[in-house]
């Protein structure tokens, strides 16, 4: 594969990550906690597959194998740690969602 395809390559995962953290959001706003993880758990192997490729990129260079610095990668870079970003803050959101679900359901029960 080449930069290009490569950087794009990270570029997609990164996003259809981020798009599943905001979709496990919506759900978890809703109450829907189930489906709120399924999200999560999609992101999390989206950022996966993007972080293999880095972690290559990585190992290539590491071993000598210098690649070019450019703007596109740059770019993809900036993509993956926004997602990744994401991921641990709307994480961070469910739990406070389900916290205040809980309360409302023991307030409700009283």
């Amino acid at each position: 594969m080449d930069l290009e395809q490569i950087v794009f390559t990270i570029i997609s995962h990164a996003g259809n990550a981020r798009s599943n953290c905001f979709e496990a959001l919506k759900y978890a706003k809703e109450g829907n906690f189930i489906e709120a993880e399924n999200y999560i758990s999609k992101a999390s192997e989206e950022l996966l597959e993007s972080h293999h490729i880095q972690t290559n990129m990585i190992q290539k260079e590491a071993s000598g194998e210098k690649q070019d610095v450019t703007l596109l990668l740059m770019h993809a870079e900036d993509h993956l740690m926004n997602a990744i970003l994401a991921k641990e803050l709307i994480t961070e959101m469910i739990e406070l969602y389900k916290t205040i679900y809980e309360t409302k359901g023991a307030i409700s029960n009283a």
